[in-house]
């Protein structure tokens, strides 16, 4: 995955050593899902769904002042990462009213913008087991499905399902009292270093805000994971992707060491930050996904992924497809996300890119290359949405065609 930044309010991330807010009681929308044997039956389990903390309004433990508004830490509340965590709390969430997310039944749906008493644009959600634990899933082996409708993403945008090793209880183990009940612990291949929280401390040293993003920044230290993206989407392309690490277990990384998206040197860090991804229309198929064609984006289709890894070699600089199975026996969490590109315009998605590489390999969809800046996509696609539903899980062969 190329990035994800929370694009919110002048609100705060969260992730290790975060307090709990007060102000907003916290109500996680419900949504089932089904788990399946070898032999088809299925039983259905009702969880819900929380939002991530970077999403969240984290103020003061004492009043309501802010401690992070608009891409600008409050130098008082924060002056450095341990002072900043002690004196920060992360609160509840107004998930439909606030951030667009609403469930029914099997039935999740994320808008991409938002209008309350501010802008909310794109999000970022995970399933819960229980109040306080992510459902994780193990998925060597396994077969994972769900329906999907991209027909209202546009170039530019990505309604992302996939799978990370964060930790189940989001941290709460160690210093962290907000955990998985607030959506703490997020991590990816990336190493992303626009989490507000890292580790057990804020992440306000070494902060710059963004130059191109009112609501976010870059700090000193990133949070990295292995990283299975099974659906990364527009009704335009789609790309599965995988990303190992040298390690199974999250870490935390320090500065252009982090490598990926928010660093100088991309590959200086301890994940593959670019994976090894497969688009129909980058490997040359132009006509078998997006509106009309073999997969018809027009409508809600179903995606199954068959987990049933063997190989040794792929991108063996972190491990390549040993270390993912290895993440993957170890239990993920699924993280199901919308957002727009900040940093290259998701045209490596859905356009040429780089923009100047007509070379097999270049084209991964039909949109411009002009396409995808994220001030127009959430001007002219501000009612674009994506609706997952009907999660299953189990054997192979197990969730589908009974």
């Amino acid at each position: 995955m190329s990035s994800k930044i929370a694009s919110v309010l002048t609100l705060i991330a969260a992730a290790y050593g975060q307090q709990i807010g007060t102000y907003q009681s916290e109500t996680h929308p419900s949504l089932t899902w089904q788990t399946c044997t070898a032999s088809g039956s299925c039983t259905t389990t009702t969880g819900s769904v929380v939002l991530d903390g970077n999403w969240r309004w984290t103020h003061s433990t004492s009043s309501s002042t802010n401690c992070y508004t608009g891409n600008t830490w409050d130098s008082t509340l924060c002056p450095d990462d341990a002072t900043c965590a002690k004196n920060c709390a992360l609160d509840g969430a107004s998930y439909s009213s606030t951030y667009g997310i609403t469930t029914s039944g099997n039935s999740l749906r994320l808008n991409f913008v938002t209008q309350s008493s501010q802008k909310n644009v794109g999000s970022r959600v995970y399933l819960l087991a229980d109040n306080t634990h992510y459902k994780t899933f193990n998925l060597l082996a396994q077969e994972f499905t769900f329906d999907v409708d991209v027909s209202h993403l546009p170039c530019g945008l990505n309604g992302a399902l996939y799978f990370v090793s964060m930790p189940a209880d989001g941290g709460i183990s160690s210093t962290n009292k907000a955990g998985a009940q607030y959506g703490t612990g997020y991590c990816d291949a990336q190493c992303p270093r626009d989490m507000k929280f890292i580790g057990g401390q804020a992440n306000v040293e070494g902060w710059t805000p963004a130059s191109n993003n009112a609501n976010t920044g870059v700090g000193g230290k990133g949070s990295c994971c292995a990283e299975m993206d099974i659906w990364e989407a527009n009704s335009i392309s789609t790309a599965v992707t995988p990303h190992s690490c040298d390690t199974v277990t999250p870490t935390v990384c320090s500065g252009d060491a982090c490598g990926g998206t928010y660093s100088s040197s991309r590959y200086a860090g301890t994940c593959d930050p670019d994976g090894c991804d497969f688009n129909s229309y980058r490997q040359g198929n132009k006509t078998f996904y997006g509106p009309g064609m073999t997969v018809n984006t027009n409508s809600v289709f179903t995606v199954v992924t068959q987990t049933a890894f063997g190989d040794t070699t792929s991108f063996a600089n972190h491990g390549g497809m040993a270390s993912m199975s290895s993440a993957m026996k170890s239990g993920m969490v699924l993280v199901l996300s919308l957002w727009d590109d900040y940093y290259a315009n998701m045209l490596w998605l859905d356009s040429t890119y780089p923009t100047s590489n007509t070379s097999p390999g270049g084209p991964r969809g039909t949109c411009a290359t002009s396409s995808g800046v994220p001030a127009d996509v959430e001007s002219s696609a501000s009612n674009a949405y994506v609706v997952y539903s009907n999660i299953k899980f189990g054997p192979i062969n197990s969730t589908y065609g009974h």
